[in-house]
């Protein structure tokens, strides 16, 4: 596992081997960059974005957006033993300035609202379906900038009902993952 473009391309990232955590492959995470740089159906571009990094793992998406020049990434995790992976590798890049780490469980509910997003990505365990409550909790708050992305992560064969909360822009597979994205309307 490494980052794959930006300031800090090529360094490599602690991961932890877990039946809880599957990192981001990184050919996936590279068609995803690529996509948001490329697209003519995006509007958004890293460089001085806000990301939130929801279900962050060890961090791979949200450092690789640091790694881009994001403006800011906030990281929310709660698994312990992931959480400890993900300040390893915050810590080992000497990554502070631009990061906020959240070590509860996910909830927006509680999430200060005048924090607005340019980019939000979920990639929640794929046997979770909580993640569209969270979802829908993100377009209640507004904590979304008016240009903004909203990329998901799930199982190819995973059938959620995003319609009724986002609009579809995009849907890309890859072996056993498929990458949405999305905007609220």
């Amino acid at each position: 596992m490494r980052i794959i473009g930006g300031k800090l391309k090529g360094k490599k990232l602690f991961f932890i081997n877990s039946t809880i955590t599957r990192p981001i492959r990184d050919i996936v995470k590279e068609s995803i960059f690529n996509i948001i740089d490329h697209s003519n159906l995006l509007n958004i571009k890293i460089n001085k974005s806000d990301v939130l990094d929801l279900y962050s793992g060890i961090g791979s998406f949200g450092i690789e957006c640091i790694s881009r020049e994001a403006k800011s990434v906030t990281f929310v995790e709660n698994n312990k033993d992931t959480l400890l992976t993900l300040k390893k590798n915050l810590e080992y890049l000497s990554l502070k300035s631009n990061v906020s780490l959240i070590s509860k469980n996910i909830n927006i509910e509680k999430f200060d609202s005048s924090k607005k997003f340019d980019i939000i990505f979920l990639d929640p365990p794929f046997a979770d379906n909580d993640y569209l409550k969270n979802l829908s909790l993100i377009k209640e708050k507004k904590i979304y900038k008016n240009n903004h992305i909203i990329i998901i992560h799930r199982e190819v064969n995973k059938i959620d009902e995003l319609d009724k909360t986002i609009k579809i822009i995009l849907t890309k597979k890859y072996g056993r993952s498929k990458i949405i994205f999305g905007t609220f309307e």
